[in-house]
């Protein structure tokens, strides 16, 4: 598995936990974030989506799936944009941007892990055979 597929996968290990906590205990998650509880079905809805986008990333890593792998840098670096805009428009504390750091930090080791596995397979290709 190369660098790149590892980050992709330890991504998805993060999402399988907040999505189950998402859907098993919503209300547990937003206490530790000193967010206010909530009983309608919809952070439930959010986390089953988490679970979908965990399912994603492990399969694309297992596959070496290096597009999806760019791909995931795209969107993942632009949760904390997002993120930092609902803060800014004061719908939400800024705790919600922990969730966006994250996301960067995710983006930056894939992104990161892809440039040294390009150079890796330059050098091997480079070497006399």
């Amino acid at each position: 598995m190369t660098r790149a597929a590892v980050s992709v996968i330890a991504f998805a290990v993060y999402l399988l936990g907040l999505g189950l906590v998402l859907i098993f205990a919503p209300n547990a998650l937003l206490a530790v974030f000193g967010l206010p509880p909530v009983t309608d079905v919809w952070l439930r809805v959010v986390g089953m989506l988490v679970l979908i986008l965990a399912y994603y990333y492990a399969r694309a890593a297992r596959l070496g799936l290096t597009a999806f792998f760019t791909l995931t840098i795209h969107a993942r670096g632009a949760v904390i944009l997002v993120f930092a805009g609902f803060v800014a428009a004061g719908l939400v504390t800024p705790v919600l941007l922990l969730f966006g750091v994250a996301d960067l930090a995710g983006a930056i080791w894939t992104w990161r892990a892809l440039a040294l596995d390009a150079r890796g397979a330059g050098a091997a290709a480079a070497a006399p055979g």
